[in-house]
């Protein structure tokens, strides 16, 4: 036995004694936040007015995170961007920063608010999360001084990351993230080294990355194959795009294509297409909120399991390919045409009866569709798609998708645009598809942008099929594949032995904590 796969067996079997003492459930909480903007991002503004606005977020975060305590959650999430916003510079995101420590310093701001210099946000932070004696993750900007003299040292002599901090009951910082896929985010800086963190708790093992990340396999499919985490946490400025890339919709398919909890809070800005917060398990979602309508905020709660995986069931592998290249393909239509969604090509082909089987491939991967509509409305328009290749202008992520989609209206041209409404509805449906990829997530999209928890299942041979009689009128249904090994840029973290290490090290230093727990 090498001493990588010694060390990966000893941290799952430490893993599993966790177990052992620990809650089987917790209460969970996520907020999506209205936030408060500067009222003019472009113009730099002293320290003093930048914690000004800060402390005006951080008033209607506390509200949330004492009602969250008041409902006996363990744990809450707020968004990314909640505390001051997103269009900056540079040069004006910079009085919002702080010098955020490593978490090995042991330190509790709310304790010792002058250990690390002027930290009034990480002081306010750490108080509200003890005071209410509960877990909180926020999203804040951190500041490196670096070398003048390297070459790779901004002008203004600083690093600048967007970073989730997160802190105990104790109020002690526990962990700290530097965000790694920056998207249009020229105020801050991408790390050196991908960061891969966790942190322990009674109530399960939690990991951390930040709204644009989840679409990487790192840290994100790292984290959860390697590092063995129960529940991810997710802050988010997520700017919804239709058919496919809606948060509620993809967030909810990656928590079940991952197998694990996923806890996300999304910022509330209706004019940026920003809402969509939920706490999702890998068999269904446990609530969500989807709000194009109003201006307020929402805080969400649930009770979740600490440990989803450990059922039997729940490590048989899936293998998303296997009923789609054991059939004999259904006719390829001879009227497929071509289409976009967003910017990349499918390959369409029309529903044209109200059942049926259908086939349309695109290179390598060939999408089978099998449905029966209960009532087939005249003025809908429903085809399916299949596209595989470098996705949308950037060209750097490899995408496998299968998709049916109602089309915007009755000309074709047309299938692929948003669209929010549908009246259509489905007897059955069964959806699979020659992935080239085990990493595929299941969506399911309704009328009025709505989730269909309990309505559709992920057969082990790859299927996606609904149960439990007729769908409600649905607008898509999609088998969403991620082929990380053909991005253009892809370099997997793996399991080093270093990472293994750092595994079963905080994974013993759990088992002491939950000793001391039971002591108590």
């Amino acid at each position: 036995m090498t001493t990588s796969s010694f060390l990966t067996s000893v941290a799952i079997f430490t893993l599993i004694t966790l177990h052992v003492g620990a809650l089987d459930t917790f209460i969970a909480a996520v907020y999506e936040h209205a936030v408060i903007l500067p009222n003019k991002m472009e113009i730099t503004v002293s320290q003093d007015d930048a914690l000004l606005l800060m402390n005006k977020n951080i008033d209607i975060l506390e509200r949330a995170i004492k009602q969250a305590a008041e409902q006996n959650a363990r744990i809450i999430v707020t968004p990314e961007d909640a505390l001051y916003g997103w269009e900056f510079t540079r040069e004006t995101i910079f009085p919002y920063l702080e010098d955020i420590p490593d978490p090995q310093v042991n330190w509790i701001p709310c304790k010792d608010p002058h250990r690390f210099g002027r930290t009034p946000v990480q002081t306010r932070l750490s108080c509200l999360a003890k005071n209410n004696s509960i877990y909180v993750l926020a999203n804040i900007g951190d500041k490196k001084p670096c070398d003048s003299h390297d070459s790779a040292c901004p002008s203004n002599g600083y690093y600048q990351y967007n970073t989730n901090v997160v802190y105990d009951t104790e109020g002690k910082l526990v962990a700290r993230y530097h965000k790694y896929h920056l998207y249009h985010e020229p105020q801050f800086d991408v790390p050196e080294k991908l960061e891969l963190v966790t942190f322990n708790t009674t109530f399960g093992r939690f990991g951390i990355f930040t709204c644009f990340d989840i679409l990487f396999h790192d840290p994100a499919v790292t984290l959860v194959k390697d590092f063995h985490v129960d529940t991810i946490l997710l802050p988010t400025a997520w700017m919804n795009v239709l058919p496919l890339l809606t948060a509620i919709e993809f967030h909810s398919a990656w928590a079940m294509g991952m197998g694990v909890n996923l806890l996300v809070a999304n910022i509330h800005h209706i004019r940026k297409n920003m809402t969509g917060s939920g706490i999702y398990a890998p068999s269904s979602p446990k609530v969500y909120h989807y709000d194009m309508e109003t201006e307020l905020g929402k805080l969400l709660f649930s009770e979740v399991d600490s440990h989803p995986r450990v059922s039997p069931a729940d490590s048989t592998t899936m293998n998303w390919s296997a009923y789609a290249t054991a059939i004999k393909p259904f006719p390829v239509q001879k009227n497929t045409f071509g289409g976009f969604i967003s910017q990349d090509g499918f390959n369409f082909t029309e529903l044209a009866e109200y059942a049926g089987n259908l086939t349309v491939c695109q290179k390598e991967l060939c999408c089978h569709l099998s449905y029966k509509m209960l009532k087939q409305e005249e003025n809908e328009v429903y085809v399916l798609g299949a596209f595989t290749g470098l996705h949308g202008r950037r060209r750097r992520e490899y995408w496998q998708v299968c998709t049916m989609l109602k089309c915007k209206t009755t000309n074709l041209t047309t299938c692929g645009r948003p669209v929010e409404t549908a009246s259509t509805r489905f007897e059955m449906f069964s959806l699979s598809g020659t992935f080239g990829t085990e990493y595929v997530f299941p969506e399911v999209l309704l009328t009025k942008i709505h989730l269909s928890p309990g309505k559709f299942e992920v057969i082990k041979d790859g299927r996606l099929v609904n149960k439990n009689g007729p769908s409600g009128p649905i607008l898509t249904v999609s088998l969403f594949g991620r082929w990380y090994t053909k991005d253009s840029f892809y370099k997997s973290c793996g399991t080093s032995n270093s990472a293994v290490t750092y595994l079963l090290i905080s994974t013993l230093l759990m088992v002491v904590t939950l000793q001391n727990v039971v002591m108590v």
